[in-house]
């Protein structure tokens, strides 16, 4: 169950990315959404059934970015309570989570409670914003969103704010200028909704809100550097550029197993999804060389 709620989750992350991709980002600045700042608060529920066990859970979750979402940090705290009946017995899994990323200018951190680490590296999402520049990154996110079966399903107002409803993969995405007011995914009997309480937009964003917590910092650049240091890393854009480019030079083979061996979350997806994410990094290629 816990293996599957990952994956929901893992296929919101990547409908999201796609997003990023279809905010505008016509210059060379890292701008991810259609509205310079804000501040949105959320919550987080988790509901259903499945071959005998039931999942029940809630939680909060905060956004906050400036300069057009060069900088970022999200927070996500929850509790998921499982519980399953077997052969008369009852078996209760209790599951907490605490959650921070942040992205600065192209850099990303991700804070591990657990470990009381921060692991940082080269955001790929963002370095592939920069690729588009040369094109039109609006139509090309859109066409790698249908690539996968999604599609824009209507629209609706979030708290007052008018959003662009689109669907894939199972996930249906609320989205205001590039920013998701609400998240709905289904999957096996079991669903999960992220809901935003307030948002507020174009405002000053205090400093304090991307401050991270003072734990030592592990560099991930491109899978292969594992030094821990105490200063955020230091600018690998062209690695991360290279890295990208021989990704898109794999057979689907290679492509594969080079996910699987790197990404314990990508163990959960299907080989459809698989392909597909394979495709878009494909298509992103194409449209690169137009």
């Amino acid at each position: 169950m816990t293996k599957m709620i990952h994956h929901i989750q893992y296929t919101i992350s990547l409908i999201l990315l796609l997003f990023t991709l279809i905010a505008q980002a016509q210059d060379k600045t890292l701008k991810r959404y259609e509205v310079k700042s804000g501040m949105v608060e959320y919550t987080l529920s988790t509901k259903g059934k499945m071959m005998g066990s039931t999942t029940e859970g809630k939680g909060t979750a905060k956004l906050c970015f400036k300069n057009w979402g060069a900088v970022e940090l999200k927070e996500e705290q929850s509790k998921t309570v499982t519980v399953s009946k077997l052969f008369g017995r009852e078996n209760k899994e209790v599951k907490q989570q605490h959650t921070m990323d942040k992205l600065d200018n192209g850099t990303s951190y991700s804070v591990d409670f657990e470990a009381q680490k921060i692991y940082t590296q080269k955001d790929v999402a963002m370095e592939s914003v920069k690729m588009f520049n040369n094109g039109n990154a609006n139509q090309t996110g859109k066409e790698m969103l249908k690539a996968m079966g999604g599609e824009k399903i209507g629209e609706e107002k979030v708290l007052g704010y008018p959003c662009e409803i689109w669907k894939a993969l199972g996930t249906k995405i609320w989205i205001y200028n590039g920013v998701p007011l609400k998240e709905e995914a289904t999957m096996f009997g079991v669903t999960t909704t992220k809901l935003a309480t307030k948002a507020n937009f174009n405002i000053a964003v205090p400093n304090q809100c991307f401050v991270l917590p003072e734990y030592p910092i592990v560099s991930m650049n491109g899978y292969m550097d594992n030094e821990e240091t105490s200063q955020p890393a230091n600018s690998h854009q062209e690695d991360s550029k290279y890295d990208l480019k021989e990704m898109q030079k794999m057979s689907y083979e290679e492509y594969k197993k080079m996910v699987l061996e790197n990404d314990p979350d990508a163990k959960n997806m299907s080989e459809q999804e698989l392909k597909q994410s394979y495709e878009l990094l494909q298509l992103m290629n194409t449209n690169n060389k137009k």
